[in-house]
């Protein structure tokens, strides 16, 4: 196991020397080594001996003074910070720096574990809590701790559960969540790798077990995000670059490009439900209020059950099972996690004492999930109308108010539209612009600027059998509005209060 050790200041110079990154010194030779027992951007978090990094756009000589005062022994910038008396080290790019110094001062722990990434444009999320319920299973049989999961709906790292803030952290954050699994006598982790924490360098340095690729479309197209589909994608790829094994959706889009990426991987294996899989999906189905199915590959040929809803679920399911089958989990444990498997925020169902109304909360939020969901509740409730409750977050791919409100109206009975993250957008012009693609539909909908109301009234409303689709903020009990997250009841809560007082 490799052990965390204190080094000096001359130890990250000459890494970052190696790495073709390091620009000048600010300081004296005995200054050099100086111990460092500390690593982050934040100045926060700042304690004694800390090396602390100054990234970011938004980075204020401010916050050097602050960690200065909280006890920084040295600082990494692109430049020079004069009022500060503490040395500093000056690097050329200090975001491609930040992987060299959280690799050196946490001493690479992701070779002490086993560690899965995944990316997709959708089912992330839900791969990683398939996989981590599995793995848990085994780990538990053997005596041995939970494994660890990065994901968009929170962190487990052995220390703590803390929320998450991006679905990839930076990669110092990221590092140190793996190190401290490590610490824990964790054995697995579990990550996700969204495309803009793969373009921005947040996984840079680390090496994956298994990277798993669940699908592509058009998605985060927007200038503060990536400019064009190719830097979309190319991001996506990547993480083929940092897998010893790629397991990838021959279902996918765009699947022979996706390939010829994942044979920079030591070894290529594929799910799906085409015949050429090498684990190959069929006999889908719902029976006694699971979806079941049948999965084949060279060692078996079983039956699994899931208890989360969604037709589409087979496909994460099936990317959980062909990444526990490459990391040799015994067939009983993939069976038992699959079908206890749930995800916070990821098709919560709620019935009414009649049965009349079910109710389902999701964080679906993207054209390719809302194509696939609203396929799905149509095939496995053909006799419910279809009503939706959903939003778009402000500042970010003004594309999907186009999706979504096409795919929804093609869909629903009706749709109240509520504020999503709206930020520093108005949620009323951001519900109007979903509205035009609504109309182009002829489906009937209604503006309610109170996320928590209109729930309400969609369920007090029901007059038929229907289910009703709760979208884009699953178990997020926050709400983005001009920078700062406003308390926010969950949809689920709204969802469950309201059904208290329903008479049917």
């Amino acid at each position: 196991m490799n052990k965390m050790l204190a080094l000096s200041l001359t130890d990250y110079v000459s890494a970052l020397q190696k790495a073709g990154l390091f620009s000048a010194f600010i300081g004296n030779e005995k200054e050099k080594e100086l111990l460092i027992k500390q690593l982050t951007f934040d100045s926060r978090k700042v304690c004694s001996d800390c090396l602390f990094v100054c990234k970011g756009k938004r980075f204020l000589p401010s916050f050097l003074d602050d960690a200065v005062a909280a006890g920084a022994t040295a600082y990494v910038a692109e430049r020079a910070y004069d009022q500060v008396s503490i040395p500093g080290i000056i690097v050329t790019d200090v975001r491609r720096a930040m992987p060299v110094l959280a690799g050196l001062f946490f001493a690479k722990p992701w070779e002490d574990l086993q560690l899965i990434g995944i990316t997709g444009t959708k089912g992330k999320t839900t791969t990683a809590f398939y996989l981590k319920a599995i793995l848990d299973d085994y780990s538990l049989s053997l005596g041995r701790r939970e494994s660890a999961i990065i994901s968009t709906v929170g962190i487990y790292d052995g220390k703590g559960i803390s929320k998450s803030i991006f679905t990839t952290p930076e990669n110092i954050e990221t590092v140190g969540h793996i190190r401290n699994a490590v610490d824990s006598g964790i054995d697995f982790m579990t990550m996700e790798a969204s495309s803009l924490g793969i373009k921005y360098g947040r996984v840079d340095g680390i090496r994956y077990n298994i990277g798993i690729f669940t699908n592509i479309s058009e998605d985060h197209i927007d200038s503060g995000e990536h400019p064009n589909f190719e830097d979309y994608i190319e991001a996506k790829l990547r993480l083929f670059d940092m897998s010893d094994i790629a397991c990838v959706n021959l279902d996918a889009d765009m699947v022979d490009r996706v390939l010829a990426a994942a044979s920079a991987s030591q070894k290529v294996i594929t799910f799906g439900t085409c015949a050429d899989a090498d684990v190959r999906g069929y006999g889908i189905r719902k029976e006694d209020g699971l979806i079941c199915f049948r999965a084949v590959c060279s060692d078996f040929d079983e039956e699994f059950a899931l208890s989360m809803p969604g037709f589409f679920n087979v496909e994460n399911a099936l990317a959980a099972i062909t990444a526990a089958r490459a990391l040799n989990i015994p067939l009983k444990y993939i069976r038992s996690g699959l079908l206890r498997a749930k995800v916070p925020g990821r098709m919560e169902i709620f019935t009414s004492r009649s049965g009349m109304l079910t109710a389902i909360v999701d964080y679906a939020h993207n054209k390719l999930s809302y194509e696939k969901l609203f396929a799905s509740i149509q095939k496995e409730y053909p006799n419910c109308d279809i009503v939706s409750v959903f939003g778009c977050s402000g500042g970010k791919t003004r594309l999907r108010r186009k999706y979504l409100g096409t795919i929804a109206g093609q869909y629903s009975k009706k749709v109240y539209l509520v504020p999503d993250d709206p930020d520093y957008e108005s949620a009323d012009d951001i519900s109007k612009e979903i509205a035009a693609y609504l109309d182009l539909q002829n489906c009937p909908y209604e503006i309610i600027e109170n996320r928590g109301m209109a729930i309400q009234k969609a369920i007090m409303g029901t007059k038929s059998p229907t289910v009703l689709l709760i979208l884009g903020k699953g178990n997020e009990a926050w709400i983005k509005d001009h920078g700062k997250d406003i308390p926010y009841p969950t949809d689920a809560e709204y969802v469950r209060e309201t059904l208290k007082n329903l008479l049917f």
